[in-house]
């Protein structure tokens, strides 16, 4: 039989006994608790980021800015756009296109001259340009209208011509042979961006191959290519962007460049919501034809007061000279342009 000093010590030992288990207990469902919180936090984190290649941030700015030709307005360069992937193309090269089709003498210099011809005039051209700005490399471009805008509905009913395959193996061959890259330009008439730019995937997924697209002949309101101007919004560029980002991602590639044809305000819509990606430079080209003075206004309106990344401009040898042999813009006076086109295209 205990003593009652024994039952008081066995009580104190069993009471302390509980309060240690207790504690046990609650320090464990604490501890399971703060194990639980970090593994939701750390759940919730982005995964580390797998280093890349960078630009010269520096050298990239200071050429931007050269190209916003002192601009006072605070429009160029375009602010807060996200540095592109190394190897691109803009700023540090102005390319210098020949546009046209192999099927048309009239659709532009491109397919009007013979190829021996037209490659030297494109040297030619190259040169002048290059002669006129040493801070920035001049590169030769041949522009190819892959898919054509029809007046009828043709077999597809959608108003467009994809050119044969062939043909375009012809552009890529003359391009290959003064070292030029190429731009095939598409007309989607009643048809979408995005089926067209599939059809020319295979050639798009080569590094030296970009994309040009021309709102002018997008009918999505119905009617024939030529009876009425067409537009693209900023969703429909913003979809072509993101195929050539897919393009660039999966292949490896060093980055497309987009340019975009205007020389209405309805053409193109929506500019401020057009979204950059290091993948795609985009060129808002300055189209049209007409004496000087109108080309100017047009730039200034479409293009300078609408900024999105970089800008190009097109000369037309016959259209531009028609009322005046000296229409033509010389390198020297686009230059003094503000912004200054990095795209010249002749046709």
């Amino acid at each position: 039989m205990k003593t009652p000093a024994h039952t008081f010590l066995f009580r104190i030992f069993l009471l302390l006994f509980l309060f240690y288990s207790s504690s046990c207990n609650r320090a464990k469902a604490t501890d399971a608790s703060v194990e639980k919180e970090k593994n939701k936090i750390v759940q919730q984190l982005p995964f580390p980021e797998t280093s890349v290649p960078t630009i010269d941030t520096t050298d990239y700015n200071q050429r931007v800015h050269a190209l916003g030709n002192k601009d006072k307005s605070g429009r160029w360069p375009v602010k807060k756009l996200p540095y592109p992937l190394p190897g691109a193309l803009l700023p540090y090269n102005r390319i210098i296109a020949f546009y046209g089709n192999l099927y048309s003498k009239k659709m532009g210099i491109l397919g009007e001259l013979p190829k021996d011809a037209m490659l030297k005039k494109l040297k030619g051209e190259v040169a002048k340009w290059q002669a006129a700005d040493s801070t920035t490399k001049t590169i030769p471009a041949l522009h190819y209208i892959a898919i054509t805008a029809q007046g009828s509905p043709g077999k597809s009913g959608l108003y467009r011509l994809r050119m044969p395959f062939h043909q375009i193996d012809i552009i890529m061959d003359w391009a290959k042979s003064i070292d030029a890259i190429v731009f095939l330009d598409v007309q989607i008439g009643h048809s979408s961006l995005k089926n067209e730019v599939a059809s020319l995937e295979k050639y798009l997924k080569l590094p030296k191959v970009h994309l040009a697209i021309d709102p002018e002949f997008s009918m999505k309101n119905g009617g024939a290519p030529g009876t009425k101007i067409g537009n693209f919004s900023s969703d429909d560029i913003n979809e072509a962007i993101e195929i050539l980002a897919q393009l660039v991602r999966k292949n490896n590639l060093p980055p497309k460049v987009l340019v975009i044809h205007r020389f209405t305000q309805r053409m193109v819509t929506g500019y401020k919501k057009i979204k950059i990606l290091p993948e795609v430079q985009v060129v808002i080209n300055m189209d049209g034809f007409g004496n000087k003075t109108l080309k100017k206004i047009s730039y200034q309106s479409y293009i300078y007061k609408e900024p999105v990344q970089f800008t190009g401009f097109k000369l037309f040898y016959k259209n531009d000279t028609k009322t005046n042999p000296n229409g033509l813009y010389t390198p020297a006076e686009l230059l003094r342009f503000t912004p200054k086109p990095i795209y010249i295209q002749y046709q």
